[in-house]
């Protein structure tokens, strides 16, 4: 099973650590293994914090754009249903679960780490809906509808890939918590809430802070 060989891959870089289903505050039912909301007790050692440098673990959270970006989908359905919905950095699988929950035609979760795609399929069936699974961004073939993404700003070098969205779909949903001087072309402010990571990772409220852009196709975008 995915998640079992989740649960080995997540102790073997943090001894003691665990996937847990949380129940997240949604308009609908929705639910992820999460990393358990006590690991860690005290500080890390030197040679657990090094192993998680190397093996970067953002699909054990819910970042708090995702959970922004999700929360939008399921109360605003119309957005993706009877859509083709491609969810780059898909990380714990949250908003394109959302996607297919609010009635999207197809979804495709993509992410380069093998780790989140198995965790994104876990979270899938989890919540009893089909995604597609996507290593490549380069791999997807066809017409999208909508591109989405959370939290995938948090280095300044891929903001790169909002012109490569914009060129991919008709119409792209970001979300982000980290660039407070969004400009780039193409998109405009959407909306603005508060939310936290989960397991709260206690950070500051600038991070709490998350924004949702509209960005339109640069090719010829299809109003609906």
């Amino acid at each position: 099973m995915t998640i079992d060989r989740l649960q080995q891959r997540l102790r073997k870089i943090l001894p003691g650590a665990r996937l847990e289903p949380v129940s997240l505050d949604a308009p609908r039912a929705l639910d992820l293994w999460l990393l358990n909301a006590d690991y860690p007790q005290g500080e890390l050692t030197a040679e657990q914090a090094a192993r998680v440098m190397d093996n970067p673990l953002y699909w054990v959270f819910c970042w708090a754009s995702g959970r922004v970006l999700a929360r939008w989908l399921l109360e605003h359905p119309d957005w993706v249903r009877g859509r083709r919905v491609l969810d780059f950095g898909c990380g714990s699988g949250v908003v394109a679960i959302a996607a297919a929950l609010a009635g999207a035609d197809e979804v495709l979760a993509c992410d380069i780490d093998p780790d989140a795609r198995d965790a994104t399929a876990a979270n899938a069936a989890l919540n009893g809906v089909e995604l597609k699974l996507v290593a490549d961004f380069a791999d997807v073939t066809g017409a999208v509808d909508l591109l989405i993404a959370a939290d995938v700003l948090y280095d300044r070098a891929n903001l790169d890939w909002l012109e490569r969205f914009r060129q991919r779909a008709d119409w792209v949903l970001l979300a982000d918590s980290r660039v407070k001087d969004f400009s780039a072309p193409g998109y405009r402010q959407l909306a603005a809430r508060e939310s936290c990571t989960l397991p709260d990772l206690d950070e500051s409220a600038t991070f709490r802070d998350v924004r949702i852009y509209l960005g339109s196709g640069a090719s010829l975008p299809r109003a609906r």
